[in-house]
């Protein structure tokens, strides 16, 4: 059975309104997530990435304590079984924390747990190691082989986070390998995030990638944001227990496709320099300005991808998912609020009008000029400028009229 699979959305507060990720925003709580990916979404398993700050796990006991979330036998909590709007979603409790390697550079990792009682085991003991555990992607002063040692105690997951960004990521601060990071400990790690600005045929350069499962997630800061990036995954139900069967390949498990955004549209695809603002656009990698010579800049995706690759070109194993370029609904000029709300009215969910909604019936719902560029965004044909230094490709079709344009921030 497939399922769609966001998992990794940050919580902006607790529902008692305590700070958890200040750049995120004050409706994105961990109740809100749930019915987001319910009612509007069309999401059937998110990622959370907080759980483990004690305001956020308050939030997590409270819900179950009052049955509005349930705790399946497999892992993972049940929300939106018995509502009469919406599908039911399961919420996978998970953590995210920075590391600092030995040799310099901090990145981040998600840890995904199978119970209640494991995350408060993970938290009790991670409030050892950080200084104000309520608050997200603490820094715990250790190195990644040592955090995964610790989760793995608590039966979590594993997952290095948006791997190649050139900010807080395994390839783009810390290593070149993570068979360094990770050392005989990699074999424990069953999967990889991409992260923003890269897909599976720039990952799939690196050779050490092979045997890994590719995840594709949102790492979300508002509700909105959800499902902008997501997996397919293929389970006999949607529970932790059978995701980590699929990440392992186990059994006919497995990432059936990821779903993201072109590379290009990501904020850190090509390096950016910070003296002339300019993005590269020369051949990879480029390590400093193509136009005032400055090394000040920020490395590019591509730029490091290209830097340390194993491979000129892809080389996929035959496990590999297809990876399906998608621009959000929110990303495309001229779909408003309001617009929005009328697709996700008339279709169910942001993935009904993505990706199942005829030109013919898009068309009836916001107009044809609207219901082009909605087609084309689907089928890869929207022209897109591509971003670089912390600022965000855009949709950038030739005519758009009065529509709006907005971009990917």
């Amino acid at each position: 059975m497939l399922h769609v699979c966001d998992l990794h959305v940050h919580i902006g507060r607790s529902a008692g309104g305590r700070p958890v990720k200040i750049t995120a925003a004050r409706d994105l709580t961990f109740e809100n997530i749930a019915v987001e990916c319910a009612r509007r979404k069309g999401v059937d398993v998110v990622g959370v990435v907080d759980c483990a700050s004690p305001p956020v796990l308050e939030d997590v006991v409270a819900l179950v304590e009052s049955g509005e979330m349930v705790e399946q036998a497999g892992g993972g909590l049940r929300y939106g079984a018995d509502t009469p709007t919406g599908s039911p979603v399961t919420v996978i409790l998970a953590a995210e924390f920075e590391t600092y390697e030995e040799g310099g550079g901090q990145s981040h990792h998600v840890s995904y747990f199978p119970s209640v009682n494991a995350l408060q085991g993970f938290s009790d003991e991670m409030a050892r190691h950080v200084t104000n555990l309520e608050l997200s992607s603490q820094a715990c002063r250790m190195p990644a082989s040592e955090l995964l040692g610790i989760a793995g105690e608590f039966g979590a997951l594993f997952v290095p986070a948006h791997c190649f960004t050139p900010h807080r990521s395994p390839y783009g601060s810390c290593v070149t390998r993570l068979t360094e990071m990770f050392g005989d400990a990699w074999e424990r790690v069953p999967a990889i995030e991409l992260g923003l600005s890269a897909d599976s045929h720039l990952a799939d350069r690196i050779g050490e990638l092979a045997d890994r499962s590719f995840l594709s997630n949102s790492d979300a800061h508002s509700l909105p944001k959800i499902g902008r990036e997501y997996n397919i995954i293929e389970m006999a139900a949607p529970t932790f227990e059978e995701l980590g069967m699929a990440l392992r390949r186990e059994d006919g498990r497995q990432i059936a496709a990821n779903f993201g955004l072109d590379p290009r549209l990501g904020k850190y695809h090509r390096t950016f320099c910070e003296d002339c603002e300019r993005i590269a656009h020369g051949e990879p990698p480029v390590l400093v300005c193509e136009h005032c010579g400055s090394e000040n800049v920020t490395r590019g995706v591509l730029d490091r991808i290209a830097q340390i690759a194993d491979h000129a070109e892809p080389q996929p194993p035959p496990h590999r998912p297809p990876y399906r370029y998608q621009v959000p609904l929110e990303f495309v000029p001229g779909v408003g609020t309001v617009t929005l709300n009328r697709l996700i009215n008339r279709f169910g969910s942001e993935m009904a009008v993505l990706h199942q909604a005829t030109r013919e019936e898009l068309g009836q719902t916001v107009g044809q000029k609207i219901a082009e560029l909605i087609v084309q965004a689907r089928e890869g044909r929207l022209p897109l400028q591509p971003g670089g230094g912390g600022h965000y490709g855009r949709a950038a079709p030739e005519d758009t009229g009065q529509l709006e344009m907005p971009g990917l921030g």
